[in-house]
């Protein structure tokens, strides 16, 4: 298999801080890469490093076949188009402006291709419209238009759906399929809405406290996703009780519903809950969900 970027063993140390502790990870060429971790487990750090913006404290990394300690590595980096944190653009300026103004910090010659730019991210029609004018969805495509001067092949987003609202994330999602389906970039994407990002992803790297605790393929994690039975009952505090007493394992969905991971006989379960006055609602086969196999994995906490 081809890699854009692998990483050996990296660490970086701020003082007393570790936000990186060995941390080893391969995105596979032409991946969707999905980057899951908390708030400073080292997602935006790692991000930073790749781009050139920090120099890690000890390992390596290698983009496109170049290991960061070669004087390459800045060719390899010339393929990555980043949105790193938040969108750097120019608020008193139109989209067509700000693309120019990137074009020219690039050196390059002409501005050939702006207006498909423009077009692929759906900013086509906002003319002298000012970026303070925009929504935050069309700042968030604008970001990618910038992010996609000069033609990389390795596209890096840093959380590129947070605030948005319902539209504003289709139309990212949307726009990331796009590049990689139709363009064949590959795309490295960190992000807390873990639901959305199952909607992407090809792959995942999963980081806690500055390491990769999990790599997969989409594949693996629905097969390593628990298959559970969805329980809708009327009492939860007495379902609680019987599947404590049945040495279950468990998990509260809301006020009337919970997931069970355990093979079930249904009528000694029923039956079991008669006893205690609890009337089972609906039972149905139902899927692990991303966030659900995160929390599991990691042990909980706030997700970035």
């Amino acid at each position: 298999m081809d890699y854009v970027l692998r990483t050996n063993a990296l660490h970086k140390q701020y003082k007393h801080f570790k936000a990186l502790n060995g941390l080893s990870m391969n995105v596979p060429k032409g991946a969707i890469y999905g980057f899951v971790g908390k708030n400073g487990a080292g997602k935006t750090t790692l991000i930073r490093i790749i781009c050139g913006l920090q120099e890690p404290s000890s390992g390596e990394y290698t983009l496109y076949d170049r290991v960061n300690t070669e004087k390459g590595i800045i060719k390899s980096r010339r393929r990555i188009g980043a949105v790193v944190e938040t969108p750097s653009i120019y608020l008193n300026m139109t989209a067509e402006d700000n693309l120019k103004q990137q074009y020219r910090i690039l050196g390059l010659p002409s501005f050939d291709g702006l207006d498909e730019l423009l077009r692929l991210v759906g900013l086509e029609g906002t003319g002298k419209k000012k970026v303070k004018n925009f929504s935050l969805g069309m700042r968030q495509r604008l970001g990618i238009a910038i992010a996609l001067v000069g033609d990389p092949d390795f596209l890096v987003l840093d959380e590129p759906i947070n605030g948005l609202d319902p539209q504003g994330i289709v139309e990212i999602r949307e726009l990331i399929l796009k590049l990689n389906r139709e363009q064949q970039i590959t795309v490295l994407i960190s992000s807390h809405i873990l639901d959305e990002l199952s909607k992407l992803a090809t792959h995942y790297g999963f980081i806690d406290k500055g390491q990769i605790v999990k790599e997969l393929s989409a594949e693996e994690l629905n097969t390593a996703c628990r298959k559970c039975i969805r329980m809708e009952v009327s009492d939860t505090e007495a379902l609680v009780h019987v599947l404590d007493e049945m040495n279950m394992d468990y998990e509260i969905v809301s006020e009337r519903q919970a997931d069970v991971f355990a093979e079930i006989t249904v009528s000694k379960l029923v039956l079991a809950l008669e006893k205690v006055n609890c009337e089972v609602i609906s039972m149905q086969s139902h899927n692990e969900s991303l966030e659900s196999y995160y929390v599991s994995l990691v042990g909980g906490g706030k997700n970035e």
